[in-house]
């Protein structure tokens, strides 16, 4: 097993008191899995990845535990995670077109990444230049500053980087916002070919375009209020999901030649809860179409079929 999260809670320190961002959450990636985390915005799924491999304030660590191919990674503490970032986790950030330092250009700069974590650039120089030729970057970007590079071209700059020193965990955090439809696919694919060469073990996708999780994510684990809802096969979760959440979020969806006219979008109503102050038990409660008296107590994050993990009262009594 790659990836183990056992029950990670991370807060936020604000002055009117903690925004529970992140709560009690427990999953596992496996090795060779691509696994999309998707949800409303808000709901937690940036704080979660970069709990993983970048917690600073204002974030705050409340419990849990990760462990990365057997060792436990000491999250809480920023330095002591230095030895593991890039080399064992690595995280493509969600405004990577940003990421690169505009005052050096790209080649110093990867040098420097490369020292830093006592790695010789120019021993690295010939596979680096092997990466760009798979990305169908020139070699001559080296020699450039990050503005003289487009969009797309500075996404697969960063993508490049982050992957490097072949981590065992990367973490994609909507890394397709910004980019064109043609840019967006280009780049979920390389994606998938940085999987399949062995440049990284596993991968977790960040995204709010479930369409783009059904082209590459082998799971998806969709997050609530900073609450895990339900995590299984990309396809249990397009066509067979569980959780009520889940079920509306897909329903909200637009199909491929379906007219308006036949068949309108339903929209989830309400409105997500505030999590400086979350509602008691299931934080979907007051939006859930199906909640009881039950739903007042915090559902257990339960697997309920092989690979299939759900947080809702409901499927526990329909499954007992």
């Amino acid at each position: 097993m790659s990836l183990q999260v056992e029950n990670l809670t991370v807060y936020y320190r604000t002055l009117r008191g903690d925004v529970q961002a992140l709560e009690n959450a427990t999953f596992t990636i496996a090795d060779g899995e691509i696994m999309g985390l998707a949800g409303e915005s808000g709901c937690g799924k940036t704080t979660l990845g970069h709990s993983l491999i970048y917690l600073k304030p204002p974030m705050r660590f409340i419990e849990g535990r990760v462990t990365l191919d057997n060792e436990e990674l000491p999250i809480w503490d920023m330095e002591r995670m230095n030895e593991f970032r890039f080399k064992k986790i690595s995280i493509i950030p969600q405004y990577a077109m940003n990421a690169m330092n505009p005052t050096r250009k790209i080649g110093k700069m990867t040098a420097e990444i490369l020292e830093s974590r006592k790695v010789s650039y120019k021993a690295t120089l010939p596979e680096l230049k092997r990466r760009l030729d798979l990305v169908e970057l020139s070699h001559d970007v080296l020699n450039m500053y990050p503005i003289e590079l487009s969009g797309g071209m500075k996404q697969r700059m960063v993508m490049v980087l982050s992957t490097l020193l072949n981590p065992s965990l990367l973490i994609a955090d909507e890394i397709t916002s910004a980019l064109d439809v043609s840019t967006q696919k280009a780049v979920a694919e390389m994606l998938v070919g940085f999987r399949d060469r062995g440049f990284v073990k596993s991968l977790m996708v960040i995204t709010h375009d479930i369409s783009i999780l059904y082209q590459i994510a082998d799971s998806i684990m969709i997050m609530y209020a900073g609450q895990l809802a339900e995590k299984a096969s990309t396809q249990v979760i397009i066509h067979n999901p569980r959780h009520p959440y889940t079920k509306m979020l897909i329903g909200s969806l637009p199909k491929v030649g379906v007219k308006h006219s036949k068949q309108r979008l339903a929209g989830i109503p309400g409105k997500p809860p505030l999590l400086l102050n979350p509602p008691v038990g299931c934080r979907f409660r007051e939006r859930c179409p199906v909640a009881f008296d039950k739903c007042f107590d915090v559902p257990p994050f339960i697997e309920i079929e092989p690979g299939h993990f759900v947080a809702c009262w409901k499927e526990f009594e329909s499954n007992a």
